[in-house]
């Protein structure tokens, strides 16, 4: 019988994502990849620092209590070559992360081989790839390589912080602020808090964290979610009355008003972050990690 991911989550990491490869990146982007891959052979066993999203692929792979039956199955889609694929899958085993599937592209990008795995999240530091991994309906993010790494207070709990709106629902809200200003929003959202707002490309993300913590039962590990957002009352309902709708609990709902995320996320603590402005992102990045989500209004006509 062929082997399947059916049934499981699917999450496809980069290996600057997983792995902290930032000094050989230096020599990758001065386009001399036989460089690179020659550093990264000398290095085969010396195995990487840990990356970015590091603690949430470990802590995923942590669900997975029976081995005969996984929930979750993490895989490298990576720019790198093969022969630096093999430091990759060293480094894996080093840290004990049960990490068997890759696709090493040697600088071609490795986006469109999520749609064959049913990837439900693709984090990587190319920007250019999690833009197609967007547009193709991927939950994708732009990892902050240079993020402050996850706090190891909680190990047997995988904590996930969103933004609200581009990133778990639609910028429906959002195009209203930049158009027509805050108070323009707030009567918009008020006058609307029992509709439910459009789904964002993190609604599925979501979705599947749940089902996983269902489908995984009181194993080890277990989920924490918080809903991060510059929305205040009374534009909070609508956001609430959303989730309820979508019968999705968050365990922390924090309405900010505008005040600087991080100082929040660092006392949540979270194994990672999404949010879709790069300001949020790099003001949370000194505290957690993070990854900028390229979607909604303010994304458009980014580079």
């Amino acid at each position: 019988m062929s082997a399947s991911l059916d049934g499981r989550l699917v999450v496809a990491l980069s290996s600057r994502a997983l792995f902290d490869f930032e000094e050989e990146n230096q020599v990758f982007e001065a386009n001399d990849d036989r460089a690179y891959m020659q550093l990264q052979l000398q290095r085969l066993e010396q195995p990487a620092l840990p990356g970015v999203a590091f603690s949430l692929a470990r802590k995923l792979l942590a669900f997975n209590v029976d081995p005969a039956a996984p929930h979750v199955d993490v895989v490298i889609l990576s720019r790198n070559d093969p022969v630096s694929g093999m430091r990759v899958f060293r480094s894996a085993q080093h840290y004990g992360l049960p990490i068997e599937r890759g696709a090493f592209t040697r600088g071609q990008s490795p986006w469109r081989y999520l749609r064959p795995l049913g990837a439900q999240l693709f984090l990587s530091a190319n920007l250019a790839d999690v833009r197609q991994a967007l547009d193709a309906g991927v939950p994708a993010a732009q990892v902050y390589p240079h993020s402050a790494r996850a706090s190891e207070a909680h190990p047997n709990e995988l904590r996930i912080a969103f933004d609200g709106d581009a990133v778990l629902f639609s910028d429906e809200a959002e195009v209203i602020y930049q158009r027509d200003g805050l108070d323009a929003f707030q009567r918009h959202e008020v006058s609307r808090a029992s509709t439910p707002l459009p789904p964002g490309p993190f609604k599925p993300l979501l979705e599947a964290l749940h089902r996983l913590q269902r489908s995984a039962g009181a194993g080890g590990t277990h989920l924490r979610t918080a809903l991060v957002t510059a929305r205040s009352a009374p534009a909070h309902e609508r956001a609430i009355r959303t989730l309820m709708d979508w019968q999705i609990e968050v365990d922390e709902a924090i309405f900010l008003g505008g005040l600087p995320k991080g100082p929040f996320l660092r006392e949540f603590e979270p194994d990672f972050f999404f949010d879709d402005q790069t300001g949020h992102v790099a003001n949370a990045a000194s505290h957690v990690p993070s990854g900028h989500v390229a979607s909604g209004v303010r994304n458009l006509g980014t580079p």
